[in-house]
């Protein structure tokens, strides 16, 4: 039976850090419309990777575990890249925690049951997460160790607390970095690891999107401001995430990984410090 690379959320992240990783394995593409994943096939199978599509919602638990089912039916699951998710500009506050947060949760949980021995897996996150102001020790507990299915009943987490998406968007993020670092203690009983990347702006379709739209502005501040002055690339993120899925990276667990060009550093000390 072959390895197998499973990436949920087939875009161009999720495709950049498979083609770094995937060579002589059998690449799993699930997302939750079978065209983005079909897609993302025909063109790594124009590259000589071997690879199938699958459906998946990250917010149901059955959904999930029928991927399980198919990636443990292929081979050895040995890789997870996990690039799901929706953003501020496409949800309702209630729809991001319930994919960005708990659908996170779900998949590391799930495929923490089945990761083989010397596995690793990647989980994007977000430079939001790292804009996000300090939580008590006690919430980041709660973020990163309650039980799947009560998570989204935390208090914290509640419609009178979380009131706009750019919130639920912020905790949703900085919950997936608080999540893989417990994760990996679980992950590491396999013998197996786990960490997340948060990127900045990374010129995807989505980023291209969304600096046509409304929040344009606020974007092409970020990156006027930033060391970096320019967005990042699909395969930069795919550099990064060889690192920490191949054996370069054999030492990195439970960590979190912040590229975004400065952003976030302009943010706390820079031009772009909040009033």
């Amino acid at each position: 039976m072959k390895d197998v690379i499973v990436v949920i959320g087939a875009g161009s992240i999720g495709q950049a850090i498979a083609r770094r990783v995937s060579a002589g394995k059998h690449v799993l593409l699930a997302d939750l419309k079978l065209e983005n994943a079909r897609a993302a096939a025909e063109v790594l199978s124009d590259a000589g990777f071997d690879n199938s599509v699958a459906v998946v919602d990250v917010s149901s638990r059955a959904s999930v575990q029928a991927l399980v089912k198919i990636a443990t039916g292929l081979g050895r699951v040995t890789g997870l890249i996990h690039a799901a998710g929706v953003s501020p500009s496409q949800a309702s506050p209630a729809t991001i925690l319930k994919v960005d947060l708990y659908g996170t949760a779900l998949v590391l949980e799930e495929f923490g049951n089945v990761i083989a021995e010397g596995g690793a897996g990647v989980v994007i996150a977000s430079q939001s997460g790292h804009r996000l102001g300090a939580l008590t020790a006690e919430q980041n507990k709660q973020l990163a160790t309650t039980p799947t299915e009560e998570l989204l009943a935390l208090p914290m987490l509640q419609p009178e607390q979380v009131k706009d998406s750019l919130h639920a968007y912020q905790l949703s993020k900085r919950g997936n970095s608080l999540r893989v670092m417990a994760e990996a203690v679980r992950w590491g009983k396999r013998g197996a690891r786990i960490n997340t990347i948060s990127p900045g702006i990374i010129f995807t379709p989505l980023a291209r999107g969304e600096l046509s739209g409304p929040r344009g502005e606020g974007y092409r501040r970020m990156i006027n401001a930033s060391a970096a002055k320019r967005g990042g690339t699909p395969d930069e993120v795919g550099t990064v995430g060889a690192l920490l899925m191949g054996p370069d990276g054999g030492f990195i667990t439970g960590s979190d990984f912040l590229m975004d060009g400065g952003v976030t550093a302009a943010y706390w000390y820079g031009e772009l410090v909040p009033a």
